[in-house]
């Protein structure tokens, strides 16, 4: 094939995920702005969200991971125009993603007295407990909105829930400012505030995207009449044997992720601080990856379920080569602009805070340059993880991401995080081990399967 043949996919792969890119980057915009206004606070309260976030960021790990069992089955029932197989699918999705939501939120709940064994600063956890038992419901919501997205993303209505997530957001940030800072006679409530605005964000986000959902002709018909407790164990058991692996894909990368934030919180509050905000800013270039790789799993179910594997094969190639531009474009940006980036989170005329505030940007400058290496690996890694759930491939992608973030990204981190190693750099050089590793073995893995599938079919 030529490269013509990959680049003439573009348009029609950017417009399935240019509204997944924005809604998520709403979602970590609203992070980013969380970030900026809580650091006015101070280094701790800053330490604090991160603290109580990585708790959230583990469950939500969870609950999305699960979610994306939906889309690859609604795209290849989209493709088959069989109704009757859509509808079940998201009625049994949308009742699994009600009850995880419900369990998650009680997980973490029971889980906050781990912030006490952890050795974190006392001063953060003491700060991050009351946030996190609001933030903690928004969980239900949240995994519902989830339940709720890979339907409409599965039918390739992907602007529908960037619509609701644009929305929710400039909902948070307005409740943000209003309640974390006390403005127009609100009460000022700190990094609580921000808990409050996140809660009401996500219900709102839940409720604009079903009245969009029900509204439209394609959806209003799966949306409506759904007998909600009218269960199949034969469906429900396809979900769980699909959504079961994807969740702990996406638990064992968040958590890798989430290790490093504690990992830092041993290294004292300023580390902690720094970590967040390189955190905060390659999420933002990792939702774009995220969003190309929701569009390998719609065009990847829909050809599987016309099984057009040549093209299958060619449609994916196209959206890892669009992925691999993109994140070059954003390591020569962290590049660059690795000693400016961090400055954004800090109030430098804060004289009581200066020392703090200079140490945190100082390490996170650093920290971004690692975060500038790993973006190639990082789009990878997830762009083909998505075409593997297209595939409906999840169990050996598990192992995969098993082996890749906690054999080998982990220990990593561990022995070069020390102070007397490479600290926080060292925790980072442990992540970007484990994208490596995943980005190669996944490759490898989709490489396999679709010749396997084309020379299966030519036989």
């Amino acid at each position: 094939m030529q490269l013509k043949d990959y680049t003439k996919e573009f348009t029609y792969n950017w417009q399935l995920a240019a509204p997944v890119m924005l809604g998520m980057l709403g979602h970590t915009f609203v992070g980013f702005v969380d970030n900026v206004m809580v650091g006015q606070l101070g280094t701790a309260e800053l330490a604090a969200v991160s603290l109580g976030n990585s708790f959230m960021f583990i469950a939500m790990s969870i609950g999305i991971g699960f979610s994306t069992a939906i889309t690859p089955l609604i795209a290849e029932a989209d493709a088959e125009k069989d109704f009757e197989k859509g509808k079940s699918t998201f009625k049994h999705g949308l009742f699994l993603c009600t009850m995880l939501g419900i369990a998650l939120f009680l997980v973490v709940l029971l889980a906050k007295p781990l912030m006490y064994l952890m050795k974190q600063p006392v001063e953060v956890v003491e700060l991050a407990i009351p946030y996190l038992n609001l933030v903690a419901i928004s969980l239900i919501p949240l995994i519902v909105f989830q339940g709720f997205k890979q339907f409409s993303d599965g039918l390739s209505m992907t602007r529908f829930p960037m619509y609701a997530t644009i929305i929710a957001n400039v909902l948070n940030v307005i409740l943000n400012y209003l309640l974390i800072f006390g403005k127009f006679g609100f009460p000022e409530m700190g990094i609580v505030g921000a808990a409050y605005g996140t809660l009401v964000s996500r219900i709102v986000m839940v409720w604009y995207l079903w009245l969009l959902l029900k509204l439209k002709g394609k959806s209003k018909a799966y949306v409506t009449n759904l007998k909600f407790f009218v269960l199949d164990k034969l469906m429900i058991r396809k979900l769980l044997d699909l959504g079961t692996p994807s969740a702990m894909q996406m638990f064992f990368e968040v958590g890798i992720f989430t290790a490093a934030i504690w990992l830092s919180g041993l290294l004292g509050k300023n580390p902690q601080a720094a970590n967040q905000i390189a955190l905060n800013l390659s999420s933002m270039t990792f939702m774009v990856a995220t969003g190309l790789s929701v569009a390998a799993m719609i065009r990847v179910g829909n050809q599987k379920g016309l099984q057009k594997y040549v093209d299958l094969r060619r449609i994916a190639f196209s959206i890892f080569l669009l992925g691999i531009i993109l994140a070059f474009g954003f390591a020569t940006m962290f590049f660059l602009l690795h000693n400016q980036l961090p400055k954004l989170y800090v109030d430098f005329d804060d004289a009581k805070n200066f020392v703090d505030n200079t140490e945190v940007v100082t390490i996170a400058s650093k920290l971004l340059i690692a975060a500038a290496i790993f973006q190639i690996s990082d789009s990878i890694q997830v762009i083909f993880l998505g075409a593997l759930r297209g595939l409906q491939d999840v169990k050996i992608p598990t192992i995969i991401t098993f082996i890749s973030y906690w054999l080998i990204g982990f220990p990593v981190s561990w022995f070069l995080g020390k102070e007397e190693a490479y600290g926080s750099f060292g925790i980072w050089l442990g992540l970007l081990a484990g994208l490596t590793t995943a980005a190669i073995l996944l490759y490898f893995r989709f490489n396999f399967l679709t010749k396997k599938l084309i020379r299966l079919k030519n036989a």
